[in-house]
């Protein structure tokens, strides 16, 4: 569907703008004014990229004014066909232009890699065996309180460059390797403290309920306990982050206790957002559903009843292809069926030292496309608007409609179709945040 001009006032002053990007042979708004106010993209709107073609866009303060075809913009914006003084004209070159990547699930801040564990998986062995050895998050976890913050800062402010320069100019970071009060309190301000300096948009969820630590294996209730009374206080008292979230699964944190941690950190003024369904179907989208979370994310083992719940609620089912690709598993997220039921979808990397060591949202979305059957339109705006939506952002971010933020990722081809299809190709050839490069 194609888009004609879009403006935020019927009069622009050309001398309040700051940027005129031109010469666009396919710009993706992912913008439709009739709907988006209302909620999630779904069902045959989630593929709607809002297509303009032979297009440019002007921009002002940091943020979109107009878009349109040029011929368009250039007579309603510059009545007398002449370009203000000082006007930076950005000349793409016939490429397309897409909204900036919103990752909505990431454990960007860690020590060490764990590519020992991948070949571990390689030759036979899962993640949870690896796990109940010592290895995954609890491997993370001892490597991490051993670490500096200024070390962990400069580690993660390499990882959150290389995340921009994929296209991905606002990203969701996750506690959830400290698993103490000290430990988890130090990892949200390396993430806060790394975001900044990566010049990247970041939101930060709380993971402490991200597994049990070796000091309360035994005493899990006492640990439940410790991240209700003790680390969720903090956290929102100190305003380290703006959600919560929980690992929900059998083997680390029942439905139970899942409820008990959302809802004391819903009491504290804190968003909410659940790890559900990933390794067993187990109901954790339904209580994301009940509960009114931002997200229910993974989904790998969702069932009938869990993809029911979700349908039409405002809960985003945040899908993450490359972790079943990684993790080398036969079966993906129902991605198909989910949207024809009418489930909102949104999709992320779970960039993190174990599972998904993914940067790239592009080379998600490929997978998306050829591992659960997304359309390029679909993948596009579940990475974007949909993806925004998932973090509470979606007034901000996420597509390129007059009045948000001016996040734009030049494509290098011209047709936003060939990211997908070129998995795995770098696909990006410029990255602007708030209308200013930044990779």
């Amino acid at each position: 569907m194609t888009r004609e001009g879009r403006y935020a006032s019927s009069s622009i002053a050309p001398e309040a703008l700051d940027l005129f990007v031109v010469n666009i042979a396919q710009l993706c708004t992912v913008d439709d004014p009739a709907r988006d106010g209302a909620g999630p993209r779904r069902r045959a709107a989630l593929g709607d990229a809002g297509i303009v073609g032979r297009a440019a866009f002007a921009v002002a303060d940091g943020r979109v004014v107009a878009t349109g075809p040029e011929a368009e913009l250039r007579r309603a914006l510059f009545a007398d066909g002449g370009l203000p003084p000082g006007l930076e004209i950005l000349d793409v070159g016939g490429c397309a232009v897409v909204p900036g990547f919103v990752d909505p699930h990431t454990h960007a801040v860690f020590g060490r890699t764990r590519h020992d564990e991948y070949e571990r998986r390689l030759r036979g062995e899962t993640y949870l065996q690896i796990a109940a050895a010592g290895g995954g998050i609890r491997a993370s976890v001892r490597d991490l309180r051993a670490r500096g913050e200024d070390e962990l800062v400069e580690l993660s402010v390499a990882r959150l460059a290389r995340l921009l320069r994929h296209g991905t100019t606002t990203v969701e970071i996750k506690s959830g390797y400290g698993l103490s009060l000290a430990d988890e309190l130090k990892m949200l301000r390396i993430a806060r403290r790394a975001a900044d300096l990566a010049g990247i948009r970041a939101v930060l969820t709380c993971l402490a309920a991200h597994e049990i630590p070796d000091e309360y294996r035994e005493r899990r209730g006492d640990y439940v306990r410790l991240v209700c009374d003790e680390v969720l206080p903090r956290v929102a008292a100190e305003k380290l982050a703006e959600r919560c979230d929980v690992f929900c699964e059998p083997s680390v944190f029942g439905l139970a206790d899942t409820e008990t941690i959302l809802v004391r950190a819903a009491e504290l003024g804190l968003r909410v957002t659940v790890h559900a369904d990933e390794l067993e179907p187990m109901g954790g989208a339904q209580l994301a559903a009940r509960l009114g979370a931002d997200s229910a994310d993974h989904l790998i083992r969702i069932d009938a009843n869990g993809i029911a719940a979700l349908a039409d609620r405002r809960t985003v089912a945040t899908l993450l292809p490359g972790t079943a690709f990684t993790l080398g598993l036969p079966r993906y997220a129902p991605a198909r069926e989910m949207v024809e039921a009418g489930c909102a979808v949104a999709i992320a990397t779970d960039f993190n030292p174990g599972s998904c060591p993914i940067y790239s949202v592009p080379l998600v979305q490929s997978i998306a496309c050829s591992q659960m059957r997304l359309s390029p339109g679909e993948a596009l705006v579940a990475s974007t608007l949909n993806a925004a939506w998932a973090l509470g952002l979606a007034a901000e971010v996420g597509s390129l409609a007059p009045g948000k933020a001016a996040d734009f990722v030049v494509l290098t081809g011209d047709d936003h179709r060939l990211v997908p299809y070129h998995g795995g190709v770098d696909s990006v050839a410029a990255v602007y945040r708030s209308g200013r490069r930044v990779a």
